[in-house]
């Protein structure tokens, strides 16, 4: 498996990922980049604080990379998240395949963040002027 896959706490670097899976035999390079976004339900977000279990973190996220090049012909795959403190606008998750056709590619990183954010154990609270809370990984 041609496979990248990192937990940090340190800013996610979107064009050095895109870069990575890129390949001669890749027709099409799906990316999936999730980012802070400003409003939950009407109430304003000041920020997001992501926490997770690393360990048992990357075993799932190396397991779902395996069910990916099992299911789909895919030449890289890239799942990064960050953890720690983010602010508006800042990249949580960067999920980047390359294959050599476009449709393999869509579903393939459709599937990973699907599946990332309702197995892997990394947790998001959110937090507003009012209060926080923290919220189920279920897409």
């Amino acid at each position: 498996m041609n496979t990248q896959i990192e937990i940090s706490d340190k800013p996610l670097d979107i064009q050095s990922c895109i870069d990575w899976v890129m390949s001669p035999q890749s027709g099409g390079i799906d990316v999936f980049i999730g980012t802070v976004r400003d409003a939950t339900k009407d109430k304003a977000v000041i920020r997001l604080e992501f926490e997770a279990y690393k360990p048992m973190a990357l075993k799932e996220m190396n397991r779902i990379a395996k069910q990916v090049f099992a299911k789909w012909t895919v030449q890289k795959l890239l799942i990064h998240h960050r953890t720690g403190v983010l602010q508006v606008g800042e990249v949580p998750v960067i999920i980047a395949v390359s294959c050599a056709h476009r449709d393999a590619a869509f579903e393939a990183c459709r599937y990973v963040i699907d599946t990332l954010k309702q197995t892997v154990p990394i947790w998001k609270k959110e937090i507003f002027e009012d209060g926080e809370v923290w919220v189920a990984a279920h897409p």
